[in-house]
């Protein structure tokens, strides 16, 4: 059963700005394996932050790296979440969540389906 969703958009070259403006953004924002990736792939997992936040009701209430966007076996993005973020989704009695990451025109968009049994 759905009992969260979220979804994000972020304005790629926008992101570019804020990260050239304020460089600690990257270290607080993203993780370490992120943090090396194309700016397109950072813009889609910065909506994906927002979007778990989203979808377990807490927008803008949990840690950033809280949330990490790894890749499965077949270059599917996977969420692995943690500390505080791993704890409200327990609360929430989720046991899955599904996320999918496109971007083009400049538009990075995420979005991001909690479910339980």
């Amino acid at each position: 059963m759905i009992i969260g969703v979220g979804v994000d958009v972020v304005d790629i070259a926008r992101l570019g700005e804020r990260l050239d403006r304020t460089p600690r953004l990257r270290e607080r924002v993203f993780t370490e394996s992120e943090r090396g990736l194309p700016l397109h792939s950072l813009a889609a997992r910065f909506a994906a932050k927002e979007a778990v936040g989203k979808a377990l009701r807490t927008p803008g209430d949990l840690p950033w790296q809280g949330v990490e966007v790894t890749n499965g076996e077949h270059g599917e993005p996977l969420l692995v979440v943690s500390g505080a973020v791993a704890a409200r989704a327990q609360e929430m009695g989720v046991m899955r969540m599904h996320i999918s990451l496109s971007h083009d025109g400049g538009i990075a968009t995420a979005f991001v389906v909690a479910e339980t049994d």
